[in-house]
């Protein structure tokens, strides 16, 4: 019989508050493009759905396939290439962890909890970030928007990870910020913790959740009822 406990994180707007830093990449992009720049608050809004999805978000309003409004396929990849490529330079000039985070990966990492990242931000800047900020150390698996061939709020994405972790669907866990995150996790069957300030244009009463936090103080006593 398997004990093994698993925790699934998303990342930006989870584990660490990436909007500065996201804000000024976007905006970097939008200016040589001639596209209006956006707030750190308007940022929170279009994260979630990868750097293709925010930029289109961000000119038209809507997901992702609005981007396609550019007709011009090179351009979008050179957007979406310089956003990449700018971000990755400044990816912890202003980003700062959640409060509580750290604390918390120490307290699961003693009871022996098997965690992983779930994001839809790409693998390798996700890697990056979690090196640059000090926590990668605490997590078993990175799984980012282009680890597999499909992404949240495929279900997939976390039962992917956990599978790996040789972990068990019935004993894990998902802490998300979003919709999207919210989505993938009760699609899989997975108790999932929302934080209330999230990336998202959503109110978190719209978003399905199964405990609802401010940051991650005093998180333990939700997920000792789970152990």
């Amino acid at each position: 019989m398997n004990d093994k406990f698993t925790i699934l994180f998303d990342l930006d707007g989870t584990l660490v508050d990436t909007a500065p830093d996201l804000m000024r990449a976007h905006n970097h992009v939008m200016n040589q493009y001639g596209y209006p720049t956006k707030s750190t608050e308007e940022i929170r809004n279009l994260v979630g759905q990868g750097a293709g999805a925010m930029l289109g978000r961000s000119i038209w309003g809507q997901a992702k396939k609005e981007f396609g409004k550019i007709e011009d396929e090179k351009i979008k990849k050179e957007m979406v290439k310089e956003f990449v490529n700018f971000y990755g330079k400044n990816i912890v000039n202003e980003s700062t962890l959640i409060n509580g985070v750290k604390e918390f990966l120490i307290w699961a990492k003693k009871r022996n909890i098997s965690m992983a990242v779930c994001t839809n931000k790409q693998e390798h800047l996700s890697i990056d970030l979690l090196k640059k900020i000090g926590i990668y150390d605490f997590f078993e698996y990175v799984a980012g928007h282009n680890t597999f061939d499909y992404c949240k709020p495929d279900p997939r994405h976390l039962t992917s990870v956990i599978e790996i972790l040789d972990g068990d669907v019935k004993k894990s866990l998902m802490i998300g910020d979003s919709e999207t995150d919210a989505n993938a996790a009760k699609e899989a069957g997975i108790p999932i913790i929302l934080l209330e300030d999230g990336y998202t244009e959503k109110n978190t009463t719209e978003i399905y959740h199964n405990h609802l936090i401010k940051d991650f103080i005093g998180i333990e006593k939700i997920v000792e009822k789970y152990l």
